[in-house]
């Protein structure tokens, strides 16, 4: 062997009881495991366990690291966390399929969740060629963790018929289908949609519909961050079900919350909806991560009227006192679809980031009213990012519960002070939710984070701690491992996990991350 890991406790990822192993890895793949009494394995190297753990590696089955992926070789915000596989191309905005007119207007309007990319060579346009990117990644050695790709909806939206809120015509809809087609037969492993952001949230079920068509006849899945998550939250949720249902496609809810007011302890609701659809033959899956607030830019709050036409467009609006009137009472009155049809509460808002320099001390502070927000969207040309403190303790345990529960970090890296949970999901589930309050035990915990979605991926060989998989892999210590992200300092890594391995290759050891770069594309099975 390659490498032999001794006396270690094998968490394997069905969600069974753990037990004592030596597990032996050859050629990137684990090899043998031996229990408790079998003869152990012979190898080049020796790892004694000494009392950690061994789990399959954690899926991020919703992460921001588009572009992090490609500036960053480092990457310990996740690898650090025992990641060894994010899913990319998120709520509905990503940079492909692109060409130079789309790519330039969605690297506007994401600047709040990847930065501008003015330190990143954007040599692609078709989704095969960001995967074959992140395939060369530094130097031709690759990138930090592994990374598969959805393609968004509205990306492909505003490439077909710009930033227009309006229904596509015959022509632009073929246009959508063909490119919907086309990145999926170049590896992506389904569609996301933002139907909170624009251009996403133009496009009626009929045509998500027919989309999604498009990525059931690959063997695809739908992931939306669908309509509402506060005051139309159970009706989006019953909308994204029974439109994929007529689709024939897979469902995977995006960060499936219950929040804002409306929604305090009203989980249970949800979860009889889900249970309902899966009995009737559904193929559903979720992931949520572990924290009550959620995070998104300041400009996604504006309703879907104001943004229409691009980002150029709303500054422009934001810049016209009487728009910019009618703006706020959208926000403030009405309650705005971006805003999930709940008037804001500006106390619940809290400046995480922002990309102007002269706007740095306004970060972690509470928004403290319309004129500050609208100088500040204006200034930072849409670029701020916020927290929001409106979700429910009670909602976030009960969910997480479910048997078709995965875990996402939804972890936005940008800001000074971004969300812990970019730092911090994976080890807060495991040292917070199993070990201390037992919500999960450790068992269940890591089946969520690593067979789950790897079965939501299709992926023959991952997510399992068996002869034959791939062996990418975890050691933690199951009494210390913890978040050590918090809202103060957000960007700690986490503590009790000292190894992780990508293709049998050390990215962390000793609790300190290598140079390795083992990650690369992870393409959609062939269907």
């Amino acid at each position: 062997m390659d490498l032999v890991i001794r006396d270690v406790r094998v968490v394997d990822g069905t969600g069974g009881p753990s037990y004592r192993a030596d597990v032996g890895l050859t050629g990137g793949r684990i090899a043998a495991i031996r229990r408790e009494g079998d003869r152990s394995p012979a190898g080049s190297h020796v790892l004694d366990a000494q009392g950690l753990a061994l789990s399959p590696g954690f899926v991020d089955m919703h992460a921001h690291s588009d572009l992090a992926l490609l500036r960053d070789p480092d990457h310990s915000a996740k690898a650090a966390q025992g990641v060894t596989l994010e899913v990319l191309g998120q709520d509905g905005l990503s940079y492909a399929p692109a060409d130079d007119r789309t790519l330039d207007e969605v690297r506007k309007a994401i600047t709040g969740w990847n930065g501008d990319g003015s330190d990143v060579a954007f040599d692609w346009r078709t989704v095969g060629e960001y995967l074959d990117r992140l395939d060369r990644g530094f130097g031709g050695r690759g990138i930090a963790v592994n990374a598969a790709y959805l393609i968004p909806q509205g990306t492909v939206r505003a490439y077909a018929m710009g930033w227009e809120d309006r229904p596509p015509t015959a022509a632009e809809l073929t246009r959508m289908k063909r490119l919907v087609a086309e990145g999926l037969e170049q590896g992506a492993v389904g569609m996301s949609s933002g139907l909170t952001y624009t251009p996403g949230m133009y496009a009626a079920d009929a045509e998500l519909t027919e989309l999604c068509r498009v990525v059931a006849a690959h063997g695809g899945y739908y992931c939306p961050h669908h309509r509402s998550y506060g005051a139309g939250a159970l009706a989006a949720y019953q909308e994204m079900i029974a439109l994929t249902r007529e689709a024939g496609c897979a469902l995977h809810l995006a960060h499936a919350t219950m929040n804002f007011g409306e929604n305090k302890g009203r989980a249970p609701e949800l979860l009889a909806l889900l249970d309902e659809a899966l009995a009737g033959g559904a193929d559903i899956t979720l992931d949520t991560y572990p924290y009550t607030p959620g995070c998104t830019t300041l400009v996604a709050l504006l309703p879907s009227w104001a943004s229409e036409g691009g980002p150029e467009a709303v500054l422009a609006r934001l810049r016209d006192d009487a728009t910019a009137e009618a703006i706020r009472h959208h926000l403030e009155v009405t309650g705005s679809d971006g805003c999930h049809g709940v008037p804001v509460d500006w106390d619940t808002v809290e400046i995480s980031g922002v990309t102007a320099p002269g706007l740095a001390g306004f970060t972690g502070r509470r928004l403290d009213g319309w004129t500050t927000a609208r100088r500040l969207l204006i200034e930072d040309r849409l670029g701020t990012t916020i927290l929001q403190h409106v979700g429910h303790e009670e909602n976030v345990r009960a969910i997480m519960r479910h048997r078709v529960h995965t875990g996402g970090s939804d972890g936005i890296l940008q800001g000074a002070k971004p969300h812990p949970r970019a730092y911090g999901t994976f080890p807060h589930y495991l040292g917070r939710y199993a070990r201390e309050l037992g919500v999960l035990s450790l068992e269940e915990a890591v089946a969520h984070l690593t067979s789950r979605p790897a079965a939501r991926l299709r992926l023959p060989d991952r997510g399992l701690v068996r002869e034959g998989y791939r062996a990418d892999l975890v050691l933690f210590d199951p009494d210390t491992v913890a978040a050590g992200a918090t809202f103060e300092a957000p960007r700690t890594l986490p503590t009790g996990i000292p190894h992780v391995l990508i293709d049998g290759r050390f990215v962390v050891r000793d609790g300190r991350r290598t140079d390795v770069l083992a990650g690369r594309a992870i393409r959609r099975a062939p269907y």
